[in-house]
């Protein structure tokens, strides 16, 4: 097996297990969050970032407050309809403990790669997704197959999205991306956690210099990092005047028309490419495992 090869196909067949998805939430969705409900999504890195950017996709729709917390700093005293937890592994320890403690009092759903791992004993209901698990630590298919299925169940059209990421899949990569090396990667709304993602995708597979901030937030001190080095990549429509400002620091701009998630592919096959010309291989990152598993956290 080469360096990178899980993570590269599991790159490759996203837009397979989005129409999947499509499929899927036409039957479960009487477990998904309902109009009204008010909903606590949570997650752990990337299943955090997803978390993120549906809930500000769920509030836009006008279905419902929508909070989204990393797993471990989750507060769910507050009054919630339904609880809506993202792992890939089904092992992670802070979703584990955070399902535990809310047992009995909110409705659980939760969206997994594995749905014979531990956190089926916690899930008042659950949605397999195990058609999207991964080989490789760096989680690219099951997060945006997740956030696909969600999508779906507040009533987008996956078509465009699918097709956009056929074309992210296959089109090559701009050579003047590969010889950046810094990145900052921007959002709005709901795309500031694909925005994170992207960051953190570079970082894991690449050991990249990535940063990640709310576009607007981005004039606000972080233009100051930007120069003929970087690449900063706009996930969505940019504010106006921005590329303009970013241009004037040096640094090369990237804004494009492809749906967000499937801009989100082209900067997981960016941090791949930037690992094969530094020597690393993202199926295996330094420092990372597959699941957080933490030996006497739930005590």
């Amino acid at each position: 097996m080469t360096a990178a090869a899980h993570v590269t196909a599991e790159i490759a067949s996203q837009p397979a297990c989005w129409a999947r998805a499509a499929e899927l939430a036409a039957t479960v969705g009487h477990d998904l969050p309902q109009p009204g409900e008010r909903v606590a999504v949570v997650g752990c890195g990337t299943s955090f970032y997803m978390a993120r950017a549906y809930a500000a996709l769920r509030e836009r729709a006008g279905q419902g407050e929508t909070d989204a917390y990393a797993a471990s700093e989750a507060a769910l005293g507050r009054p919630y309809d339904r609880v809506v937890a993202l792992t890939r592994s089904g092992t992670t320890t802070e979703v584990l403990v955070l399902l535990a403690e809310v047992s009995g009092r909110i409705p659980a759903l939760v969206l997994t790669g594995v749905p014979g791992g531990p956190v089926a004993d916690h899930a008042d209901a659950l949605v397999d997704l195990s058609f999207a698990d991964e080989r490789s630590v760096v989680q690219t298919r099951f997060a945006t197959t997740a956030l696909q299925l969600l999508r779906a169940g507040l009533g987008f059209d996956l078509a465009a999205s699918i097709a956009d990421g056929e074309l992210s899949v296959e089109e090559p990569l701009p050579r003047l991306w590969l010889d950046r090396s810094q990145f900052t990667f921007l959002g709005r709304g709901w795309t500031v956690g694909l925005a994170d993602e992207a960051a953190l995708k570079l970082r894991e597979a690449a050991r990249a210099w990535t940063e990640s901030y709310a576009a607007m937030e981005y004039r606000h001190g972080p233009i100051s990092i930007s120069d003929e080095h970087s690449l900063v990549w706009s996930f969505g429509e940019p504010p106006a005047g921005l590329e303009d400002e970013v241009s004037f620091t040096g640094a090369l701009f990237s804004a494009d028309l492809l749906d967000p998630v499937a801009s989100l592919v082209r900067a997981q096959r960016l941090a791949v490419e930037l690992a094969a010309r530094r020597g690393m291989n993202p199926d295996r990152p330094r420092n990372l495992s597959r699941s957080v598993i933490l030996t006497g956290a739930a005590a």
